[in-house]
Parts: structure tokens; C-alpha cells; sequence
């Protein structure tokens, strides 16, 4: 059973940092792109970043270019999105996803395995 589990989120000032997790269990993930999602109450689930198999090309939406950084760690299978700068607009819960290939990752339709998501609040 393929599980991916969140872990990171929280309350933080604006301007604060917090780092997120994502381990994946239950398969092995080569050649699979990891990718970050996020959905704010009453907003549809938006892309993040996405990193592709093994880690060297990255993808980030606007929003967050030069704010986070998206890794992984292939012998721990676990992601990692390092969030900094952040912003009351940033609150949200925070997906992981998983799917094969590299092709189209903004796109949520895509990706085949999910967490449950973390939740990171940002107050200002």
C-alpha cells in the first residue's frame, strides 16, 4: 500500500520559516516526480513546485519562486519544501503528490498518489 505522509506544518509569524516533509512508503519512487500542492478554504488545490526523478530540475509557480525550495532525498524517499518569506496569502493545506515521468507537473490531474495533507497557517 503506497502511502505518502506530510509532516511541518503549523502556525508562524509572517516572515517566518517552516519546513515541510513528505515520506513515501510502500513502492519505490524512481522516476517519479515529487510535487507540492496547496488549497486554501473555498480556492481550488493549486501547484506549488515539483521536482523530477533524480532531483536535478525543479518547478516552481510564481508565487513562491525565490520563497521555497523543493528537494529530495531518493535513499529516504522523502520530499522536502523549504518555505521562507512567508506570507498570510501562503495559508493553506500543503499536499504532496507523487507520479511517474516529468512531463506537465502543475498539473493535479497528473500525479497518481497523494497525502493527506499539513496544514500551515500564517498570521500577520
Amino acid at each position: 500500500q503506497v502511502q505518502l505522509v506530510e509532516s511541518g506544518g503549523g502556525l508562524v509569524q509572517a516572515g517566518g520559516s517552516l519546513r515541510l516533509s513528505c515520506a513515501a512508503s510502500g513502492r519505490t519512487f524512481i522516476g517519479y516526480t515529487k510535487g507540492w500542492f496547496r488549497q486554501a478554504p473555498g480556492k481550488e488545490r493549486e501547484f506549488v513546485a515539483a521536482i523530477a526523478w533524480p532531483g536535478t530540475v525543479t518547478t516552481y509557480a510564481d508565487s513562491v519562486k525565490g520563497r521555497f525550495t523543493i528537494s529530495r532525498d531518493n535513499a529516504k524517499n522523502t520530499a522536502y519544501l523549504e518555505m521562507n518569506s512567508l506570507k498570510p496569502e501562503d495559508t493553506a493545506s500543503y499536499y504532496c503528490a507523487a507520479r511517474y515521468g516529468s512531463s506537465q507537473p502543475r498539473i493535479p490531474n497528473g500525479y497518481t498518489y497523494w497525502g493527506q495533507g499539513t496544514q500551515v497557517t500564517v498570521s500577520s
